[in-house]
């Protein structure tokens, strides 16, 4: 292990504006909520809105006036998809890499490092709409994604973290399929309730 340099992440070093980088599976999780809201949830909720309104008086009307509330949640959210999803630039973390691609730190990669008090922790550099604490996925506009990044084995960067400074020693770096979790239909989602009321029931019981 050659002794690297003591790096610190300058302020403006991350960063192309309006670019999000993702990697594959992230970019899939988005366009899976994006589908499950345009085409499920909305449509679901829409019906709602329709059935409440047909109810006579809106202006006491509790059913209405919460799916209106949901209808304009779930376009808020469609519009925010639609803008990460057009703006994204997708990188594989499986793509074949070579020379500094592939021994310095980038987005997608996976690093292994230890603090002064040796320490290890094994982190991945993903998109900021990928970030994932329980898995160690950090963005890569975060202070430690800053830290981290061009850095190779051996090279120890700085760390400006809320506690204090530290100082971090590159033991690996490695590119490999970092694991997104995947987009679930959430169990509270008018669409499920809607898909639970039209099962036919189970004859058995």
């Amino acid at each position: 292990m050659r002794k690297g340099f003591t790096r610190k992440p300058k302020p403006d070093e991350p960063g192309t504006p309006g670019k999000n980088y993702i990697t594959p599976g992230g970019l899939q999780r988005l366009q899976d909520e994006h589908r499950f809201l345009l085409t499920r949830e909305r449509r679901a909720v829409t019906e709602v809105v329709a059935w409440a309104a047909s109810n006579g008086d809106r202006s006491e009307n509790a059913d209405y006036h919460y799916g209106k509330r949901r209808l304009r949640q779930i376009d808020s959210r469609i519009r925010f998809l639609t803008k990460r999803i057009e703006a994204a630039e997708v990188v594989d973390p499986e793509a074949p890499r070579s020379g500094q691609a592939a021994a310095r730190v980038f987005f997608g990669a996976t690093v292994r490092y230890e603090n002064a008090a040796g320490v290890e922790r094994e982190v991945s550099i993903v998109g900021t709409d990928e970030v994932d604490l329980d898995r160690n996925h950090f963005s890569w506009v975060s202070p430690l994604g800053r830290a981290l990044m061009k850095s190779a084995e051996g090279d120890t960067v700085v760390l400006q973290a809320p506690g204090g400074t530290e100082y971090l020693t590159i033991l690996e770096v490695r590119y490999e399929r970092i694991s997104v979790e995947p987009f679930r239909e959430p169990l509270g989602s008018e669409s499920a309730s809607k898909a639970l009321l039209q099962r036919p029931p189970d004859e058995s019981l």
